[in-house]
């Protein structure tokens, strides 16, 4: 009687391997993990490698730890500002044109939620489609919904409206609310989804419909001791057809959780309220439609602005920011090449002017990309100081709109849109 052949081991495909790197590298960036002998570069290249062999979402990650955010937050790439992280700037030296996923900043108004793109589901409703005026005729996409239709890509950044908000008290003099954001409030990155406009006419938009309003799938935000709801912001109808697109990936994969997985919002050059996170539902108005985010926040009050506070605020404004630390030291008589990029949300970049001794003498800087709209452009210039001592360095911008970067920026009450060039110490030694 022949032997009974041994059982062969259960085939291991390569997407089980893929998910098991996967989750083993993010577990140990939040350091649940141990790799003794491998540094924290060489396994950011390998989850960046193991994320270019497919396109499977990752499991859902640890918390970084006492966060309400998912990603880890090593203190050399990001300042942590209460629910938020900030990119430092030095972080993003010789990182590309795009912000790799895990160097992007974390603006959260609560806590990134951790869903599940299976159970997913995008419902519009609302006076704005077609049916009977004011009934609710809601209609549902879900997740495979979505990236079955034609998908589009854009370069685009996502800023938060308070970006350099710090530099109003510490550059003006000026008291303002909120969080204290230098200017790593911003990221630049490759998304794909599909155009808002194909959604909402699948949905059957209506003639009647003005204005659309996403809301996200956070918690409930509170203020002043009440709730105020999901964050929610209307958009004009003009502009959610036009280039505002529903994203389920970023720099080629799946959004990540703190950045709105499994869906956001993104609308290119407008404040980043606008592009909500882990978007929900959309209303579709024949009314205009209001919501704190574009009522009580993300308006301009103070003296300079109506006493109603000014419209509700929409392209953002134009801002420079070096890629060095602030405070950083450089040898005197050794040349140097100093690295930048500026932005604007009326266009792209046409110039950007350097100053090395505090604004006393300017020079134009080597610009990296041509002026394109809706993202930033890298520059560079050269520098051999030769006066030790501490100074200044500055940055301004000139966009392909005519607009230049002022001396001072007109204050407002929550400090947003911060315009003003910057005045970057650092140390010759």
């Amino acid at each position: 009687m022949p032997t009974p052949a041994k059982p062969s081991p259960p085939r291991v495909s390569r997407h089980d391997e893929t998910a098991y790197d996967r989750r083993r590298l993010r577990q140990w960036l939040a350091g649940e993990a141990r790799a003794d002998g491998v540094s924290r570069r060489r396994l950011l290249t390998l989850l960046a490698a193991t994320a270019a062999v497919t396109a499977l979402p990752a499991p859902p990650p640890a918390r970084a730890a006492g966060t309400p955010i998912v990603k880890p937050l090593p203190p050399e790439w990001f300042v942590q500002r209460g629910t938020n992280a900030e990119t430092r700037w030095e972080a993003l030296r010789g990182t590309g044109h795009h912000t790799p996923n895990e160097l992007f900043f974390v603006r959260n108004h609560t806590t990134t939620p951790v869903l599940d793109a299976a159970a997913w589901r995008l419902r519009l409703w609302g006076s704005g489609l077609r049916g009977t005026p004011g009934e609710d005729r809601p209609v549902e996409f879900g997740y495979d919904d979505l990236r079955a239709l034609p998908s589009v890509t854009r370069t685009a950044f996502v800023e938060c409206a308070g970006n350099g908000r710090s530099f109003y008290t510490s550059q003006q003099g000026e008291t303002v609310s909120g969080t204290a954001w230098t200017l790593g409030a911003i990221g630049v990155a490759r998304w794909r989804g599909v155009r808002l406009a194909d959604v909402l006419r699948r949905a059957g938009l209506s003639s009647r419909a003005v204005d659309v309003q996403p809301r996200g799938l956070d918690a409930e935000f509170g203020s002043g001791g009440e709730s105020l709801g999901r964050v929610r912001r209307p958009l004009p109808l003009a502009k959610a057809l036009d280039d505002v697109v529903l994203a389920y990936e970023m720099n080629g994969e799946p959004l990540p959780h703190d950045h709105g997985y499994p869906v956001r919002v993104l609308v290119p050059s407008w404040v980043g309220i606008s592009s909500i996170k882990w978007v929900g539902d959309i209303e579709v108005s024949a009314q205009p439609l209001y919501s704190p985010w574009n009522t009580t926040f993300y308006r301009l009050f103070g003296p300079a602005h109506p006493a109603e506070g000014s419209a509700p605020l929409s392209r953002q404004t134009i801002k420079s920011a070096f890629e060095v630390a602030s405070g950083a030291a450089f040898p005197v008589a050794r040349g140097q090449v100093l690295h930048g990029r500026s932005w604007s949300g009326a266009g792209g970049i046409a110039r950007v002017d350097v100053s090395t001794d505090g604004g006393a003498r300017w020079r134009p800087a080597r610009l990296h990309d041509r002026p394109r709209a809706d993202t930033w452009t890298r520059w560079s210039v050269a520098w051999k100081p030769d006066t030790p001592g501490p100074t200044h360095l500055l940055a301004r911008a000139t966009d392909t709109a005519g607009r230049t970067q002022p001396e001072t920026s007109v204050p407002n009450a929550q400090g947003y849109l911060f315009d003003a060039v910057v005045r970057h110490p650092v140390t010759v030694v």
